[in-house]
C-alpha cells in the first residue's frame, strides 16, 4: 500500500521561506513523476510544480522563479518544495503527488499539473503567511 507523507509546512511572514518534503513507502516507481499541489477551503485543487524521472520541471506561473521542486536521494523522500519570498496568496494546504511511468514525455508537459494525472496523494500540510 502506498503512503505519501508531506512535512516541513508551518506558519511564515511574507518574504519568508519554507521547505516541504514528501516521503514514501510502498512506492517504488523513481522514474515515475512527482508534484505539489495545493487548496484552498472552496477552491480547485491547483499544480504548483512537478518534476519527472530525469529532473525536468514545470511550474505554475503564480510561483515560478520563488518556488523549486527537487528529486532527493534520501531513503524514502520522494521530492522536495524549496518556497522563497512567500505572498499571503500562497497560504494553502500543501499536497505531495505521484504516479508510476505509465504517460509519456509529451503527456506529462500537458497534463503534469492536472490532478487527474496522479495516482497516490499525501494528507496534505498547511502553510500559512501572513503580512
Amino acid at each position: 500500500q502506498v503512503q505519501l507523507v508531506e512535512s516541513g509546512g508551518g506558519s511564515v511572514q511574507t518574504g519568508g521561506s519554507l521547505r516541504l518534503s514528501c516521503t514514501a513507502s510502498g512506492y517504488t516507481y523513481r522514474r515515475g513523476y512527482m508534484a505539489w499541489f495545493r487548496q484552498i477551503p472552496g477552491k480547485e485543487r491547483e499544480g504548483v510544480a512537478t518534476i519527472d524521472g530525469d529532473g525536468r520541471t514545470i511550474y505554475a506561473d503564480s510561483v515560478k522563479g520563488r518556488f523549486t521542486i527537487s528529486q532527493d536521494n534520501a531513503k524514502n523522500t520522494l521530492v522536495n518544495l524549496q518556497m522563497n519570498s512567500l505572498k499571503p496568496e500562497d497560504t494553502a494546504m500543501y499536497y505531495c503527488a505521484a504516479t508510476p511511468f505509465l504517460y509519456g514525455y509529451s503527456q506529462w508537459q500537458v497534463r503534469g499539473l492536472e490532478r487527474s494525472f496522479y495516482s497516490y496523494w499525501g494528507q496534505g500540510t498547511q502553510v500559512t503567511v501572513s503580512s
